[in-house]
């Protein structure tokens, strides 16, 4: 079904645009409105053509068909200036402030008030004014920031609160907000919301971009959907369900977004004991057997990352032991990890997972460089040739969607660089498999094939501990679910006990959330 129509015209539009970039055609055709008043979501895989939407709504890219629209009027914007002077905003998943500046200087960067004229024809900056304003921004948006406090050390939310800020003393009447709610905790992401729907009942017009469909429903009214670069439809959030947006989104049916297989789980495969680092985690013990998926639940700063950090060595732990495969590891030694059968898939893909400017196949082959040599066989030197045949055959059983495999990491897809960094970490031929948010920031298709790939994974004899923020994969894919607060473990829930209830009890503190660990 789509969308009735709207009596005004609309604060911003593309009509039928399309844009290519050299033999690739990146949007056919779309159509997409934004109304005074309204949250519009904007839904697709990877690669669906959505960042080209945002770009070509702030001027960053001009269309090669089709109109760009202000007000029912036709506009070529000529940059980003012209978007922003007709009212365009966008924020980002990482903003970008000058750290050493104040909240308030961020947001009146290049236009600060000024007090009367000096000498050089410039008046000194007004900071009485300038705080003064700052503060009738946050109040307007609900949000009690200190104008006077350095951007330096505020919180991904609070950073994307003073963006938002800044888009309005710019007076903008169209909000884009791109993947925001990415790296936040689950109360921060509540009052993004609440700061949203201020803004449009202030009449806002808000693009809302998420992987993550409670969101949309949630938070929007209307959807539009892309595929492929192509413009699928525009519906009303309301007439459709979760399952109706999936195969909107990749044409087809998913089998199933949690394909947990049925295991019976095998001898211990990574055995922890008493684990305790100073000001990070204490006594923490647990087990996870083979053909296990054993999920670490527990709020943003509950210690679960600074767990898989320490197993894997890159952090040393005060106290405690490790086993895996029941071969003690000494703390703060990787290599010892990874020669017991340790592997680590790390949180930032791109900052602790991959090279970005790397290629693919030789992303893939850094864990494997002595087998490289050996099968080389040249005297320590690597073939490309055998690097590639490698790379080949991981990019064939994981579904890796590339151009060449000669091609930087860093130009893939959020869910095809994630792919590679399982690649690499798999080539190891590992024990035990520790993945940290293994499916942040990656569309729902390819979040099924993560999914289906680790329940294989660990149907063929490996030992999976997942750490997770993300509930429903949570509950959907776990045997045990481990939660953290604070620091220690609280609970241990088999699968057929764990509602959502039970863990966000155990993670929040609260007493009878299941079984003391």
């Amino acid at each position: 079904m789509t969308a009735p129509a709207q009596s005004a015209p609309p604060t911003l539009a593309l009509v039928n645009v399309s844009k290519s970039f050299g033999a690739v055609r990146a949007l056919q055709d779309v159509t997409l409105e934004l109304h005074a008043g309204e949250v519009h979501a904007l839904a697709g895989e990877n690669g669906a053509g959505k960042s080209t939407v945002v770009k070509t709504f702030a001027g960053v890219h001009r269309p090669d068909a089709g109109e760009v629209r202000v007000d029912g009027a036709a506009t070529a914007f000529g940059g980003p200036a012209d978007a922003q002077a007709a009212g365009v905003a966008v924020i980002y998943q990482e903003p970008t402030l000058f750290p050493d500046l104040s909240v308030a200087e961020n947001i009146f960067m290049g236009r600060q008030p000024r007090t009367g004229r000096l000498f050089s024809g410039r008046g000194r900056i007004d900071r009485r004014a300038m705080h003064a304003e700052t503060a009738r921004l946050f109040e307007r948006l609900g949000v009690p920031l200190d104008p006077r406090q350095a951007a330096r050390g505020l919180s991904i939310a609070d950073q994307q609160v003073v963006e938002i800020a800044k888009a309005i003393s710019r007076d903008a009447r169209v909000l884009i907000m791109d993947e925001p709610t990415a790296a936040l905790t689950g109360q921060e992401v509540a009052r993004l919301f609440a700061v949203t729907r201020t803004l449009r009942e202030q009449g806002c017009a808000v693009l809302f971009i998420s992987h993550r469909l409670e969101e949309i429903f949630e938070l929007c009214r209307r959807v539009t959907t892309l595929r492929d670069g192509g413009f699928v439809g525009t519906d009303l959030v309301a007439d459709l369900t979760p399952d109706d947006l999936v195969r909107r989104m990749v044409g087809r049916d998913l089998d199933a977004l949690y394909p947990k297989q049925d295991v019976t789980p095998g001898e211990v495969a990574l055995k922890v004991r008493r684990l305790t680092r100073e000001g990070a985690f204490t006594d923490v013990s647990f087990d996870v057997r083979r053909g296990e998926i054993v999920a670490l639940a527990g709020l943003v700063g509950a210690g679960r990352s600074e767990v898989a950090r320490a197993l894997f060595g890159v952090d040393r732990w005060d106290a405690g032991s490790v086993e895996v495969d029941g071969r003690a590891l000494p703390p703060g030694s990787p290599t010892a990890a990874m020669a017991a059968g340790l592997a680590l898939v790390p949180e930032d893909r791109r900052q602790q997972g991959l090279v970005m400017d790397m290629s693919i196949e030789r992303n893939i082959g850094l864990t494997q460089l002595k087998t490289l040599r050996r099968e080389t066989g040249r005297g320590g030197l690597i073939s490309r040739r055998v690097e590639r045949d490698r790379a080949a055959d991981w990019g064939l059983r994981l579904q890796l969607k590339y151009s060449r495999l000669s091609d930087a990491v860093g130009v893939l897809s959020g869910g095809n660089q994630q792919k590679v960094v399982l690649a690499k970490w798999l080539a190891t031929e590992p024990a035990v498999l520790i993945v940290d948010e293994p499916t942040r920031g990656i569309d729902v298709g390819t979040k099924a094939e993560v999914h289906r790939l680790l329940s294989g994974l660990a149907a063929r004899d490996l030992a999976v501990l997942m750490i997770s923020s993300d509930l429903p994969e949570v509950l959907g894919m776990a045997d045990r679910v481990l939660v953290m607060h604070e620091g220690r473990l609280t609970a241990e829930i088999p699968r057929a006990d764990a509602t959502e209830e039970t863990v966000m009890a155990a993670a929040t503190g609260r007493p009878g959330s299941g079984k003391a660990a």
